[in-house]
């Protein structure tokens, strides 16, 4: 989970402050409603996806021409309506969220930015959902919790489209991953999987991966086609 800065910016304390703020002051504004929907998010300590790494996957949403996507994590909803509008009317986003409380604010802001048309929200246990899933998306986005995306990674693979991308978010959990003398005791289990998770995509054969120092880290794996 990212920490909070004084003004009310998420800091990963993997890049420099002053790289940071550099980079997001030439991140051009989103539409008033969504800004104001991360200044809420900000102020009530609910971590979302860092500026620069919404603007990359914007980025890569375009280029793919990506047009369904699957994100494990809703939260109150942020991430799942900024994917909605880089994807245009056409697109679809299938999200899941366990934390009932969660699902119940991300439906009220999904509707008031008119997203609810474009995003299905799917409650419960991201293992169990995905178990049973029978979809094949453009992309998966990974935010969900950390200790488990290796337990997640086999039935992403299988909704995962041949070219299709798989975007993990958090994956340096505030420098613990790279770092023995960062990691907090009560952390160790967390640590240990993600470790696990990123050498098992890192080698996979049926990806292509590459791990950015990017928020609080960001690897994108291709799946290559069959």
């Amino acid at each position: 989970m990212p920490i909070k800065k004084n003004e009310g910016q998420t800091v990963s304390e993997i890049v420099k402050d002053y790289i940071e703020d550099y980079i997001r002051g030439l991140i051009p504004a989103n539409r008033p409603q969504i800004e104001a929907f991360r200044k809420r998010a900000m102020d009530d300590n609910i971590p979302i996806i860092h500026q620069e790494v919404q603007k990359h996957i914007e980025l890569l949403i375009a280029a793919k021409k990506t047009r369904t996507v699957l994100e494990v994590g809703t939260a109150v909803g942020f991430s799942a309506s900024i994917f909605a509008e880089a994807m245009g009317p056409q697109g679809q986003v299938d999200t899941i969220e366990r934390n009932f409380k969660m699902v119940v604010q991300a439906e009220e802001n999904i509707a008031s930015l008119g997203l609810s048309h474009q995003i299905n929200l799917m409650v419960g246990d991201a293992q169990e959902k995905l178990a049973v899933l029978d979809k094949s998306y453009d992309l998966i986005f990974l935010d969900g919790a950390k200790g488990h995306y290796i337990h997640l990674l086999g039935d992403c693979l299988r909704c995962l489209k041949p070219g299709g991308l798989l975007i993990s978010d958090n994956v340096l959990f505030k420098g613990m991953i790279a770092s023995n003398e960062l990691v907090i005791r009560r952390k160790i289990t967390i640590v240990k999987r993600m470790r696990m998770y990123l050498e098992t995509i890192a080698n996979h054969p049926q990806l292509v991966t590459s791990i950015l120092p990017l928020g609080d880290g960001l690897a994108i794996s291709l799946k290559k086609d069959d």
